[in-house]
Formats: structure tokens, C-alpha cells, sequence
């Protein structure tokens, strides 16, 4: 479980909802089912609309993704490649073959695959850099459908205020009823300003964010299975990895049996 997104979303909420109820606000005075219909019903029928239905599909796996913190870390898959470029150096790349059916990783274990089958390097980074390109186009479209809605809510909210103050217009003969009615019609727009900048682009937003982590983890993967099939000095290999890492990570211990890899 990712905890951020967990945490930002229900902060978000407390902040609205408790600043309205420091104001002496009443809860009860923003529920409405009507500007709710309105506004979130909108929202989802435009993204209907505009979303294939075999992206529309991938939308609850897609939005695990934002509450999940799964991702492997850097550190770890530098160190493994490691490993697989001091067997390659020292018993041949054909050693690597046990080692790509291990890989639990589907781009590495494919990457892998290709060095141990002999494939030329140029090709061997040509298919991965494509395997690459489709992952983030997927990526791109996973987090397309909660921008449109975050988009579309606002929108929806204002269609829903001007809805209701037709109403309210339409009934001018009682003037007690005015400010109640025209505060409900409010509502609306409270709903699609609230839920688009506090849940679905914070939620697009954490998606593109995902991506870029992945993206720059297949990267790293690309450069250390290219290093592996040329034969470079596993000590030399990590170095260059690191330089994917932020700069604080970069100067972790060094694994046991650097100074042998050299030889």
C-alpha cells in the first residue's frame, strides 16, 4: 500500500471539510443528491465517452496502481546485474540461461534472453527501447481517463450550479427559501472544483509518476543487460549504473567480491 496517496487524499478531505466546520458549517449542508448526480454522474459518462472501452476495462488495475507502492528498487537491480555481469565475465554469457528463468521481471527476463540468444546488441537495444516506448504509451493511457475527468468536473460543477439557480430564479415568490436554495445550487460546483483537484489529478498525477520511476528503472535495465552482452568490467558496469540514482544513493558499500570481479 502506498501510503501517500492514502494520506494526501484523507488530509485533503479533513482540510475541506474541517475548515468548513471551523466556519460553524454543518456537514448536512453539503450533501446533495442532486448536484452529486449532476456532477459526478457527468464526470463519468464524458469519460465514457471519451475512453475505448478496453481502456475503460483497465480502469479499477489501473487505480490499484496508485494505491499500491510496488516497484522494485534501483539499488537492488544494479546489484543484480551485478552479479549476472561477474558470471557472464567469468564463465561465459550461456551461464546466464539458468539465471533468465528465474527473472521474475518480464522486460528483464526478455532483455536477458537476448544476450544469452546471441542477438546483435544493436538490435538486442532496438527491441527493448520499443518494449519501452509501449510501456509508457500504456502508462500515458492509463492516466488519460482521471486528467479527463479532472477536467470535466469543474465543468460539470458549474453546469449543475447554473441548473440550479434556474430553479431558484424560477421560484423568486418565496424569498425565505432564496438563500438556502441558492447555497444548495452551489454545491455543485463544490463538488467538481473539490473532487478534480483533490482526487482525480492528484490520482493522474501519481500515475505519471509511477510511470517515470518505471521508465527510468527499464532504462537502467537496458544499459546493464547492453554492458553484460559486451563483456564490460563488472565493477565498471555498476559505476555507470549508479548514475541513474540521486546522487545521495549512489555511494552505497561495496558488495562483497569487487575486488575479484576485476580479475
Amino acid at each position: 500500500m502506498d501510503l501517500t496517496t492514502v494520506i494526501g487524499l484523507v488530509i485533503g478531505l479533513v482540510a475541506l471539510l474541517g475548515g468548513f466546520v471551523l466556519e460553524d458549517g454543518h456537514l448536512s449542508a453539503l450533501l446533495s443528491p442532486t448536484a452529486a448526480l449532476i456532477v459526478f454522474g457527468g464526470t463519468f459518462a464524458v469519460v465514457i465517452v471519451a475512453t475505448p472501452l478496453e481502456q475503460l476495462k483497465q480502469i479499477p488495475k489501473t487505480l490499484k496502481i496508485a494505491f499500491t507502492g510496488k516497484s522494485q528498487d534501483p539499488q537492488d537491480v544494479i546489484e543484480e546485474l551485478y552479479e549476472l555481469s561477474t558470471i557472464a565475465r567469468r564463465e561465459g554469457i550461456l551461464a546466464l540461461e539458468e539465471k533468465v528463468e528465474r527473472q521474475e521481471d518480464e522486460f528483464f527476463r526478455n532483455g536477458l534472453r537476448l544476450v544469452v540468444d546471441g542477438v546483435d546488441p544493436e538490435l538486442t537495444r532496438s527491441m527493448l527501447e520499443t518494449e519501452l516506448t509501449f510501456i509508457q504509451e500504456r502508462h500515458e493511457r492509463g492516466a488519460r481517463p482521471f486528467e479527463q475527468a479532472g477536467g470535466y468536473a469543474p465543468t460539470m460543477g458549474i453546469i449543475g450550479t447554473v441548473m440550479g439557480l434556474v430553479h431558484v430564479l424560477g421560484s423568486l415568490a418565496d424569498v425565505d427559501k432564496l438563500g438556502p436554495q441558492i447555497a444548495t445550487a452551489f454545491i455543485a460546483t463544490l463538488y467538481g472544483v473539490a473532487s478534480a483537484n483533490v482526487v482525480y489529478l492528484p490520482i493522474a498525477n501519481k500515475l505519471k509518476s509511477r510511470s517515470e520511476q518505471e521508465t527510468l528503472l527499464r532504462e537502467l535495465m537496458i544499459e546493464g543487460i547492453l554492458s553484460i552482452q559486451a563483456g564490460e568490467n563488472p565493477n565498471i558496469l555498476k559505476q555507470k549504473l549508479k548514475a541513474f540514482l540521486a546522487p545521495n544513493l549512489r555511494h552505497a558499500p561495496a558488495v562483497e567480491g569487487d575486488q575479484h570481479a576485476s580479475a
